[in-house]
């Protein structure tokens, strides 16, 4: 290995598992399990982490060959840092041998079960944050929980097992982009679990802990390119190599079973009592923000932010949503330098070194945009605050979920309502009034009071129409140039 890459400062070989995390995507790889990196460094500490997917056996096929062993590369215009993590010391894939997962969860030794399973792994009504009984593999995890296929199939049975069995619950922790992260986990998990046997729920309650967290980091999906420019350098080739920014940020509820966990706070996390403030900051100004630029700059031709960034439309309509439909709507904690924030998002947009893909962040949009853009919403409404980026943002995902673009080529949209929505535009074609409508109706994404809101659906129908009329791209050089 070259001598300009960080290697672990601890004895690998003698770390054993203390966390097993559900989706062992990209994201955890360059965020939590870089944290943990550098408590083992720092530290030392059972804290290895057990990588499991709910889905695929891609990222296990990728890092078991390597026993593990992945190259973390920071890139920014000032160039590339490299690090090898060995904080993960196994992989499993679920559906392979479910009970080999829920047995491990179960294990004693075990202290954090923590999820990146994005917003759409909850299986719950993002309207409501209540457990979706209808979700197709909820009503197979009530039928089969020793062969569960959800996250929330797994958590129980795991935790069933310790009931059982007499062994102190481990602590679950969300780290994905939802408010309330934690409260929505135990909110969904409790309700499985009353369906399960209500004793059960009540020793949950009581002895289980679910900490809220708030995460940000940019990791774009890492490409062919990617790896074969790291194996020119370095050599060897690394499947299991991610891309991230420089920047960093973990906020952590301190509220963990036994306060057994590892000391993320001496590595640049922060441990606070409320995560909240920071949630809506970074969910309102970033997320709403990225999902913005996504639908609009894919539909503009655009394959990646750093693109977009560059057209000072775009600049200027996300500049000044920050400033006024987001902005108005989130308070800074004391000491924190807002107008900073800001700043620095825009600086993270234009990193070209960064190729963070629009449609990447265009996915699942149904299960983002009620946190991301229409809590905001709903806020601004109250106060009669200005709301036209908003409906810009929502017109643009309306005409993405049509599946054609401007050209008339196939949008591949991934998301759960994709065949409802587009079977929604389709019935609508022609009519941008109708197909708004249409689509405001769906309560599980906007509940029932949006499509009262007549300025809501007077702005978002005025932009959708001028999206078929002139097109994403020249709609906002005319509005934003």
């Amino acid at each position: 290995m070259p001598g300009d890459v960080a290697l672990p400062a601890y004895d690998r070989q003698q770390l054993k598992p203390g966390i097993v995390h559900l989706g062992i995507g990209a994201f955890h790889r360059a965020h939590q399990a870089w944290y943990t990196e550098a408590v083992l460094n720092k530290f030392g500490g059972d804290w290895g982490i057990v990588g499991c997917s709910l889905r695929s056996p891609t990222v296990r096929e990728q890092l078991a060959p390597q026993d593990n062993l992945y190259t973390l590369v920071e890139r920014s215009g000032e160039g590339e840092n490299l690090q090898l993590i060995g904080a993960v010391v196994g992989t499993l894939v679920g559906p392979e041998n479910p009970s080999a997962l829920i047995a491990l969860m179960a294990d004693p030794g075990i202290k954090i079960i923590s999820l990146t399973i994005t917003e759409k792994g909850y299986c719950h009504d993002p309207a409501t944050g209540n457990l979706n009984v209808q979700h197709p593999d909820i009503v197979h995890d009530l039928a089969n929980l020793n062969q569960p296929k959800s996250a929330i199939g797994y958590l129980v049975a795991a935790l069933k097992l310790r009931f059982e069995q007499g062994h102190k619950s481990f602590t679950v922790m969300s780290c994905d982009n939802l408010p309330d992260n934690g409260l929505v986990l135990e909110k969904v998990t409790l309700q499985f679990a009353e369906r399960v046997a209500p004793e059960l729920a009540t020793w949950i309650r009581s002895n289980a802990r679910f900490p809220a967290t708030m995460i940000d980091r940019i990791v774009p999906a890492t490409t062919d390119s990617d790896r074969a420019e790291i194996e020119a350098r370095l050599g060897l080739r690394d499947e299991g190599m991610v891309v991230a920014e420089p920047f960093s940020q973990w906020v952590i509820e301190d509220k963990f079973v036994d306060n057994d966990r590892p000391r993320w706070e001496e590595v640049g996390a922060q441990l606070v009592d409320d995560v909240r403030v920071f949630e809506k900051i970074k969910l309102r100004l970033l997320n709403g923000a990225h999902s913005t630029l996504a639908y609009t700059g894919y539909l503009s031709g655009f394959d990646y932010i750093s693109e977009v960034m560059a057209e000072p439309a775009f600049v200027n309509m996300i500049t000044l949503y920050m400033a006024r439909e987001a902005g108005e709507t989130v308070t800074a904690p004391a000491g924190f330098d807002i107008e900073f924030y800001k700043r620095q998002l825009r600086d993270r947009f234009f990193n070209k070194a960064l190729k963070h893909r629009t449609w990447q962040i265009a996915m699942d949009g149904s299960q983002k945009l009620p946190q991301r853009l229409l809590e905001t919403l709903r806020e601004q409404l109250r106060g009669n605050g200005n709301i036209e980026i908003i409906c810009l943002a929502v017109a643009a995902w309306i005409r993405y979920v049509s599946g054609v673009d401007e050209k008339g080529n196939a949008i591949e949209v991934s998301d759960p309502l994709a065949a409802k929505l587009r079977e929604i535009t389709d019935a609508n074609a022609g009519n941008p009034a109708a197909t708004v409508k249409a689509v405001v109706s769906l309560s599980q994404v906007f509940g029932t009071d949006l499509i009262n809101e007549q300025r809501f659906i007077d702005g978002v129908t005025s932009w959708l129409t001028s999206f078929y009329d002139k097109g994403v791209l020249a709609s906002i050089k005319t509005s934003f140039a």
